[in-house]
């Protein structure tokens, strides 16, 4: 039995009216201070609430309960993924992994120039593992260190470290929510994600190359501190690496979840965790593993406090508000979705546009509405359209968001750590440049790519 088409149904307008609502309340969080996942929980169970109840009437209450189902389960997989990734980077943050790449990185006595192309392109290649947000505060950490007497560096620099960080995450199924989204729904491939690097990387070029000449040229005067890693650092590290693999083999070579890897790594933390927790009462002090990583730091690592060994501590810390928010936007608009409303946007955006116009201006879009949202959306849409048009459409949604401040995690972040520094109105001033790399990325993904269109 084929859905009802509830578009014009009183139950179709109060569900399109509470989505709108809630995304406004959403938008709104930093002035209201009501944490974005509470209005998308209600409306996400309002929604769904009136599609049963519509059904049930019309005695097919089975059939909207299955589709609910179904979208839970895209959401589970979606947590579960995301759950043990960031559960790994709060484990490596507690083993001061990340304190002690930002020290060696201000101990590096390079000039403004050099730590702008190196920040940039450490970030680059690091949001396509790490999460986007957490990269973007780490190199962030450091061009503020490193920048307190030069405010146009610390500026740039943020503009440099969000785009990198964008464009990074989106030549890889693990560099966000929207890729992850891609690759979860089985439209494009592990692999053939890194068709879209070179698009990526000339992204992050243009707007880099065009900033550079407004930095300054002399060195910044820095204090260098020391940074010693706590046992089993260079562990966690192998064992991340592990879990990624185990994830890729799950998805590629088994057909199963890609988060049923993930699990599978988790188990693996615990067990390295409960290790740890046995042997450290045993173990003697010894020189830490930042010598084998970031150089000598003639120190011996601290003693673990034992809330540093609970691998629950790490997963409490999670960004929960996130990971509910998107439990409200999937659910919420997967309604809309079984409702019908999706499908006469699908029939405007990929019937009377183009795909690549349609694409191009859901990129823009990311600007101001999460990406991760307008992915799922499109992907409920499923409109049929070739793998290039899907790699175009990842790439777009994914580098988007770099118009604006506020258009992306990382952006949003950055604000509140250099503040005063790094302004709305400062990063909208390079925004024609970041354009014009938005629209060479996509110029480069045609050329490129054209065998996958």
């Amino acid at each position: 039995m084929q859905p009802i088409d509830l578009t014009h149904h009183w139950a179709g307008y109060f569900a399109l009216s509470v989505m709108v609502v809630a995304y406004i309340a959403a938008m709104l969080e930093e002035a209201t201070h009501l944490r974005k996942s509470k209005p998308m929980l209600l409306a996400a169970g309002l929604i769904w609430f009136v599609i049963v109840l519509v059904y049930q009437e019309q005695g097919s209450g089975e059939l909207a309960v299955t589709a609910f189902k179904g979208n839970l389960q895209a959401y589970v997989e979606l947590l579960l993924f995301i759950m043990v990734s960031m559960t790994y980077l709060n484990a490596m943050e507690d083993m001061r992994i990340f304190d002690a790449l930002k020290v060696w990185l201000v101990s590096k006595n390079l000039s403004y120039r050099q730590l702008f192309w190196l920040t940039g392109l450490l970030v680059f290649f690091m949001s396509s593992v790490v999460n986007g947000l957490t990269a973007g505060l780490l190199m962030g950490a450091v061009v503020v260190a490193v920048g307190k007497d030069s405010p146009r560096f610390v500026s740039l620099a943020c503009i440099n470290i969000i785009v990198a960080t964008n464009a990074g995450g989106s030549f890889s199924p693990l560099g966000g929510i929207s890729t992850l989204f891609v690759w979860q729904h089985g439209k494009l491939g592990f692999i053939e994600f890194f068709k879209l690097f070179i698009p990526c990387l000339v992204n992050f070029a243009i707007p880099a190359l065009a900033m550079h000449f407004s930095l300054p040229k002399d060195k910044p005067d820095i204090v260098i501190e020391k940074v010693t890693l706590l046992r089993g650092a260079k562990r966690i590290i192998f064992l991340f690496g592990v879990t990624i693999s185990l994830a890729v083999v799950y998805d590629m070579r088994l057909h199963l979840p890609a988060a049923a890897g993930m699990m599978a790594g988790l188990a693996i933390l615990q067990f390295f965790y409960f290790y740890l927790q046995k042997s450290t009462q045993s173990a003697s002090p010894k020189l830490s593993d930042a010598t084998l990583f970031f150089g000598s730091t003639n120190a011996i690592a601290p003693p673990e406090k034992a809330d540093n060994l609970d691998i629950f501590d790490k997963i409490g810390r999670l960004e929960w508000d996130t990971l509910l928010f998107f439990y409200g936007a999937m659910m919420g608009i997967a309604g809309l979705g079984y409702i019908g409303y999706l499908d006469a946007i699908s029939s405007v955006l990929f019937g009377q546009l183009s795909p690549t116009l349609a694409n191009i201006l859901i990129g823009l879009s990311s600007a101001f509405v999460d990406n991760g949202t307008l992915m799922f959306a499109v992907l409920t849409m499923n409109p049929d359209i070739p793998q290039g048009q899907w790699l175009l459409l990842t790439l777009t949604l994914g580098v988007g968001g770099s118009l604006l401040a506020i258009g992306s995690a990382p952006g949003i972040g950055l604000l509140g750590q250099a503040k005063g520094q790094y302004t709305f109105s400062s990063h909208l001033k390079w925004c024609p440049v970041i354009l014009l790399g938005y629209f060479a990325s996509i110029g480069v993904h045609f050329l490129v790519n054209s065998s996958s269109f």
